[in-house]
């Protein structure tokens, strides 16, 4: 039989196991082929190669010899030694060849394959089990004696000999075959939790890569519109651009032409006044009387042009009249703005006014209507009943509603008291408990209390925001065919703060609720 040491001789010094493909250094040690080419590839920077076993430094790479001596003893000795390889346990009385056991005896610490089994010992302390190499963890580490029975007090397995010494007196001590089949009972019951665990997990799993695969081909479709988007605005850029610039270049020009018109003059005046000269020096009356002298002049106030601005009347000769630059390049960004918006599909909803048959009477309104303020007592100046009207609550609704398209709302608000903002559908109550923004079904709330703390309510169910708020302006924003209502903080940059996701089935409207002193809430210009 193969000598215990063999194996330590047969091993890789880098991956610690018997020898795979065994190649040799020009020090004379041995290693695996994938071992030791990995160790040279880690040295290739370094500009020397160096033995992990000797040490021994090599200027250049090191060829790698095949070791077929070697590599034919590690097969002899891996057919006759398979256990070293697989990690099988053989029996322990076969020793002229190796025979899988089929038992293991916890009081002879052997293993016994199926004919030595059969002649074994049968005495109640020859106790025989599965195969198994390692006795110590069978047998009780204070008495050496083999693991009967387990107390479920102390959650341990322990042999007779802990049971009459008393350790356990009072214990529930049962034999390890009827505690483990206690044990085995509530796996399965563990196994029917993991099951439907394992359950829901796939089916999860399934919605979020079929949600994965809807986002890929919506985020594609919209990367598309943007990019086609950004060449339009390039091209509406550029279009503005050249006529700015020719305007620029316009007003530039119109100097020069003023130059050549005053050139033409000035040559035009030279003649005439040579002319007029040589009248001044002729004697005959009659001819100085019949010529006829045109002068070509023209006064500034008479051109509409001033040499000089003194008095503020009239085109300055030679300015660029910046205003009407500026008029252009304004009229054509608004322009593209506008072109923008059309093509994102959001509106900003600027016009929004509140409903003042919804408020409630503890609020006011604005002259515009688009702000609401709480009001610790309003003096009775005869309100109307409406079956509209809020009763208990500090709430209002919008004017509008809105059931189609994409929109948004920016809110100022103020630093203290208790306020809310959202959306609604018209049917959400008007009295009670259940008819507060967020403590119903119907209503989707960004809310403030008064301790300064921000989070979002829905049917009741409140979630907190763990995002440091210190700005009063917020974004309401409305997709309402995709289902969306989300919440912004309009800080720079803009902060998403939490978005609800559900189908509507209504009409939606803009809806505020306020409480305190000096408490109010905005619709933003």
């Amino acid at each position: 039989m193969a000598s215990p040491n063999l194996k330590d001789e047969l091993s890789c010094s880098v991956c610690l196991n018997i020898f795979r493909d065994p190649v040799t250094l020009r020090c004379g040690h041995n290693f695996c082929l994938v071992c030791i080419d990995c160790v040279l590839e880690t040295q290739d920077g370094l500009g020397v190669y160096s033995c992990p076993d000797c040490r021994a430094r090599f200027p250049e790479r090191p060829a790698l010899q095949s070791n077929i001596t070697l590599r034919n003893i590690v097969e002899h000795f891996t057919y006759f030694r398979p256990e070293d390889m697989e990690g099988g346990i053989f029996c322990t009385n076969c020793i002229n060849a190796p025979v899988p056991a089929v038992k293991s005896c916890l009081h002879c610490e052997a293993s016994l394959c199926s004919n030595h089994v059969q002649v074994h010992s049968k005495s109640p302390e020859h106790v025989l089990c599965k195969p198994t190499t390692n006795f110590s963890r069978r047998k009780c580490p204070l008495h050496n004696e083999v693991l009967k029975y387990y107390c479920s007090n102390d959650r341990s397995c322990i042999c007779v000999t802990c049971c009459l010494a008393g350790d356990h007196s009072g214990h529930k001590v049962e034999p390890l075959n009827k505690a483990s089949q206690k044990k085995k009972a509530t796996l399965k019951n563990v196994m029917k939790n993991l099951s439907s665990l394992s359950k829901e997990a796939e089916e999860k799993l399934q919605y979020m890569q079929n949600r994965q695969k809807e986002v890929q081909e919506k985020a594609t479709d919209i990367k598309e519109k943007v990019t086609n988007l950004f060449i339009d605005i390039k091209r509406q850029l550029e279009i503005l651009e050249n006529k700015v610039q020719a305007k620029i270049s316009q007003e530039e020009n119109q100097i020069s032409g003023l130059i050549r018109q005053m050139e033409i003059q000035k040559n035009e005046l030279s003649l005439v006044t040579y002319h007029i000269e040589e009248l001044c020096h002729m004697s005959d009356p009659l001819t100085i009387l019949q010529e006829c002298i045109s002068v070509p002049y023209h006064t500034s106030e008479e051109t509409g042009y001033k040499v000089r601005n003194d008095d503020h009347d009239g085109n300055y000769m030679g300015d660029i009249d910046e205003g009407q630059i500026s008029e252009t390049l304004h009229t054509g960004l608004s322009d593209i703005m506008t072109f923008v918006k059309s093509q994102i599909y959001v509106k900003e909803n600027r016009f929004t006014s509140l409903d003042e048959d919804t408020v409630a009477k503890n609020l006011l309104l604005s002259i515009d209507k688009k702000s609401v303020f709480w009001a610790q007592k309003l003096p009775d100046l005869g309100h109307i009943e409406l079956p509209g009207r809020f009763n208990n609550c500090s709430q209002v609704l919008s004017l509008e509603s809105f059931c189609s398209g994409r929109h948004y709302w920016d809110v100022d608000t103020s630093k203290q008291g208790e306020w809310r903002l959202g959306v609604s559908y018209s049917t959400i109550e008007r009295s009670g408990d259940r008819s507060y923004l967020g403590c119903n079904d119907q209503s989707w709330c960004l809310c403030r209390s008064n301790n300064n703390q921000y989070s979002v309510v829905y049917d009741n169910r409140e979630t907190m925001l763990g995002h440091n708020i210190s700005h009063q302006k917020f974004r309401i924003y409305l997709d309402f065919y995709g289902g969306r209502v989300s919440f912004y903080e309009l800080c720079s940059p803009i902060r998403h703060l939490y978005t609800f996701t559900t189908e509507f089935t209504d009409p939606l409207h803009v809806a505020f609720y306020v409480c305190g002193v000096n408490t109010f809430v905005r619709i933003s210009y």
